[in-house]
């Protein structure tokens, strides 16, 4: 069977069509993971009572297990944990608002949250215990430090890894295709399916998810270049 360039190209801005719901995963996970990946990493650096070990287990389970098992759990353990809340606390959360969008994005959040927490713990460790030590000297509080005086370090010893982060969520979403949200890949396994030239259409998917990881890799050198040239106004 012969490569059909026509079809590729006429079928392409179809697949273009999944960018969207893509894009809105990654970002919303990404963002979502930051802040709870931030508050797991911080339980742990700072050794908090009972947090530090579940965060410890969450991040041991969510790295050693796959990340479409993470999905197929949360899509069919989510209406059984609402049920169960609905009959012990009466919580009435229908079951027919939990679209497939959501649990992927809760999903993705918890899976992106996990791997952050790591790069954003071993950033603020890497930073001068000493540094702090002078923030509370002069009056700051332990928040004040860390906002003012240790996270833009650490923001730049982060960045690349969290750059990584953001390109494994954007083709991770691929897998989102398993229950049924309507991304890049189930958008080319839609038109393939329907031209059975499956190839052409996985081809074109492989070139937007290309394009989208360069942009991507590009952004986020510029923003490593930014807060580097930042730190080091600042240091003088």
């Amino acid at each position: 069977m012969d490569f059909d360039w026509r079809f590729a190209i006429e079928q392409f801005p179809q697949v273009l069509k999944g960018v969207p719901a893509t894009m809105l995963v990654a970002v919303v996970s990404m963002l979502l993971g930051t802040l709870l990946g931030s508050i797991v990493a911080l339980c742990r650096l700072y050794r908090v009572p009972v947090l530090d070990k579940l965060g410890a287990l969450y991040v041991s389970f969510v790295r050693g297990t796959p990340l479409l098992v993470q999905i197929y759990v949360a899509f069919y353990g989510t209406p059984l944990v609402i049920d169960f809340l609905h009959q012990e606390w009466g919580w009435r959360l229908p079951l027919q608002e939990l679209s497939p969008l959501g649990v992927a994005l809760f999903a993705f959040t918890l899976n992106s949250a996990a791997y952050q927490s790591e790069v954003i713990r071993g950033a603020l460790g890497a930073t001068d215990s000493g540094q702090m030590e002078a923030a509370l000297s002069v009056g700051m509080t332990t928040t004040q430090g860390l906002l003012r005086i240790v996270a833009p370090q650490a923001i730049v010893v982060a960045l690349p890894n969290l750059g990584n982060i953001f390109i494994n969520l954007i083709k991770g979403t691929s897998l989102a295709f398993a229950i049924k949200v309507v991304e890049i890949m189930a958008q080319a396994k839609i038109v393939a399916g329907e031209g059975y030239r499956y190839l052409e259409m996985y081809a074109a998917a492989s070139v937007v998810y290309w394009v989208l990881c360069w942009f991507c890799e590009r952004g986020f050198a510029w923003l490593e270049s930014r807060f580097s040239r930042h730190e080091r106004r600042m240091s003088l």
